[in-house]
């Protein structure tokens, strides 16, 4: 049950965009543990398995809820539920700092770095909406290739802690079609229940989308498992410093994206600090919370 709504944590933070889903699973401590599942499945399939399935229903779940209660609740409550991820990420600087025995130069320098790519890389992604859909239904090969190399592309560098897969599809211009295909997926099971054979088909055809992106996605996750895990075998330090600088910029990019456009203008006095101790409050939940998991 704890892999369960770990992973659900996991599939929330692969929808939202600035999220990282791999950083999610580094603060709920399964971030090692997925890689060398995934990269060693041949030696212990059954095993595999077993520690796989509950993550992976979790994350399905997740994801479902992100595409319609979780993006209401940053649309409809930013400051809230902003400080919330940002508590939660806040809460994994003790785990992180925990893998990093002393810093010398090449440390510094990967944090420095890597913090920088992140900021990069948010930048370059901008913002795409969800209602912007580049790809309705497959109607080509060149559409099966696109959603193949968008699978690929988001998933395979999600796998890197702090890369935001919901950025990288920003990038190549598909956040809006994987976001709208994944959303029709719930559509689909709604109009099947109730009958409405019309409304399902049309739904089916969006969903059809997600069969060549998880294909990408499958291949991407096995080459870089099995890369991130050799990192972490022979350079964990090394991979840690960089996670550290990733985590440090994504505290900036959810305050900058989530937080600052959210606040009010024209506040009181009494309004202004009632919001920072709601902004407060918030972090130190998600932090306490993050807490828990690592130690669960």
């Amino acid at each position: 049950m704890i892999n369960l709504i770990k992973g659900a944590l996991i599939g929330v933070a692969l929808v939202i965009p600035g999220l990282s889903g791999s950083i999610f699973a580094v603060i709920v401590g399964l971030y090692e543990p997925l890689l060398a599942a995934i990269a060693q499945f041949k030696k212990d399939w059954r095993k595999a398995i077993i520690f796989l399935g509950p993550i992976g229903i979790g994350a399905g779940i997740g994801i479902l809820l992100s595409t319609k209660i979780v993006l209401w609740l940053c649309t409809a409550y930013p400051l809230a539920a902003y400080s919330f991820f940002i508590g939660l990420v806040i809460g994994s600087l003790p785990f992180i700092w925990r893998k990093i025995h002393g810093f010398n130069f090449s440390k510094v320098a990967i944090l420095i770095g890597a913090a920088l790519i992140m900021l990069l890389l948010t930048k370059i992604g901008g913002h795409q909406s969800e209602s912007d859909i580049a790809i309705r239904q497959l109607s080509s090969l060149a559409d099966f290739g696109t959603l193949l190399f968008a699978g690929f592309f988001s998933v395979s560098l999600m796998l890197i802690p702090g890369i935001s897969g919901s950025i990288m599809l920003m990038i190549i211009k598909q956040y809006g079609t994987v976001y709208h295909a994944v959303s029709q997926l719930l559509d689909l099971l709604v109009y099947l229940v109730t009958g409405r054979w019309a409304q399902a088909q049309q739904a089916g055809q969006s969903v059809l989308l997600l069969l060549p992106f998880m294909i990408g996605a499958l291949i991407g996750t096995i080459i870089v498992a099995k890369l991130m895990h050799y990192l972490l075998a022979h350079y964990a330090e090394h991979v840690y410093a960089g996670v550290l600088g990733v985590v440090l910029a994504a505290i900036w990019i959810l305050a900058e994206t989530g937080v600052a456009p959210a606040w009010p203008i024209g506040l009181t006095i009494l309004s202004l600090i009632g919001i920072i101790l709601l902004i407060l409050v918030m972090i130190i939940v998600g932090a306490i919370a993050t807490l828990y998991f690592d130690r669960a």
